[in-house]
C-alpha cells in the first residue's frame, strides 16, 4: 500500500533539509517552511547549489518554532542564528563565508521555491533506490540528499510519481489533500555532486540518462517530458485543498482524472 513516508523541507534555500511528521499546507500551494529564507546578493540572484559548491561544505540544522539555525563547518567549529532576530549578523556571517556581500531574506507565504506557481515535489522511494543502484557507491540517504524531494512515497515501484503528469494524468491523494501534477523535475547540476565535499560524480549526468530512458516505465506519458535528465514531480494543489495539514503514514492513493 502507498503510504507518506517521508516529508523533507528545506528551510534555507540551498541548505540542509530537515524531516517533519505533519506539515501545513500554506494559501498558494507550497508547503509551510519550505526555502522559507533565502540569500540573495546585490543583484538580486539567490545563492544556491546550482551557483556555488561551496554549500556542500555546510552542515545545518533548522528549529521551525524558534528560527535558530545551526551551521557546522568542516573543522567542527559551529554558529547559531535565530533568523527572526539576528538576520544581519547572519547576512555578515554568509556573506564572510561565500566571499559576496548577501542579504538574508525571508517569505512565509511561498518560500523561494523555484517555481513559486506550483507545489511541493513528489518522488517515490524506489526512484531513490533505483537511482542509487545506477552508481557504484552511492547510499539511498546520498541520492536522497542529492535529489532534494519534498514529499516521499513508499509501497510503489521506482517512478511511480511519472504517472501524474501528461494528458488524462490522475492525481494524488493523501489524507484530505489532493496533490496534481504540474511538470517533471529537469535536474541541474547539484545531483551530480557529492553533497558532503561537493565533488561532481564522473559521468553522472549521461549514466543518469542513459538508465532512465532505458528503465523509462510504460504508464508514463513520454510526450510530457522533453528530455531524460528529470526525476520526482512538480505538483500543484488546489485552492480548496490549501490551508489542510499532511502526515507521515498517512495513506496515498491515486485519483483518477474528471471525466
Amino acid at each position: 500500500m502507498a503510504n507518506l513516508e517521508r516529508i523533507q523541507l528545506y528551510p534555507v534555500k540551498g541548505l540542509d533539509g530537515i524531516k517533519v511528521d505533519e506539515i501545513e499546507i500554506l494559501p498558494g500551494g507550497t508547503l509551510a517552511f519550505d526555502r522559507e529564507f533565502a540569500l540573495f546578493d546585490a543583484d538580486g540572484e539567490v545563492l544556491n547549489g546550482k551557483r556555488t559548491d561551496r554549500v556542500h561544505a555546510l552542515r545545518t540544522e533548522f528549529d521551525p518554532t524558534t528560527t535558530e539555525l545551526t551551521v557546522e563547518l568542516p573543522d567542527g567549529d559551529s554558529q547559531r542564528f535565530r533568523l527572526d532576530r539576528e538576520r544581519s549578523r547572519a547576512e555578515r556571517w554568509f556573506s564572510e563565508f561565500f566571499r559576496v556581500e548577501l542579504s538574508l531574506e525571508r517569505d512565509d507565504t511561498l518560500g523561494y521555491v523555484d517555481r513559486r506557481e506550483m507545489g511541493p515535489s513528489v518522488i517515490s522511494t524506489a526512484t531513490i533506490e533505483t537511482v542509487a543502484s545506477w552508481f557504484e557507491g552511492l547510499s539511498v540517504d546520498g541520492v536522497r540528499r542529492r535529489l532534494r524531494a519534498n514529499l516521499e512515497i513508499s509501497g510503489v515501484p521506482a517512478f511511480w510519481e511519472d504517472r501524474f503528469v501528461g494528458e488524462n494524468a490522475p492525481a494524488l491523494q493523501t489524507g484530505s489533500v489532493q496533490f496534481e501534477g504540474v511538470t517533471p523535475c529537469g535536474r541541474c547540476v547539484v545531483p551530480q555532486r557529492n553533497p558532503d565535499t561537493g565533488e561532481l560524480t564522473e559521468n553522472f549526468r549521461e549514466r543518469f540518462v542513459a538508465k532512465r530512458r532505458e528503465t523509462f516505465p510504460e504508464w508514463a506519458d513520454n510526450a510530457a517530458f522533453d528530455h531524460y535528465y528529470t526525476t520526482m514531480v512538480i505538483m500543484d494543489v488546489p485552492e480548496a485543498d490549501q490551508g489542510e495539514q499532511i502526515d507521515v503514514d498517512s495513506s496515498v492513493d491515486i485519483v483518477p482524472p474528471s471525466s
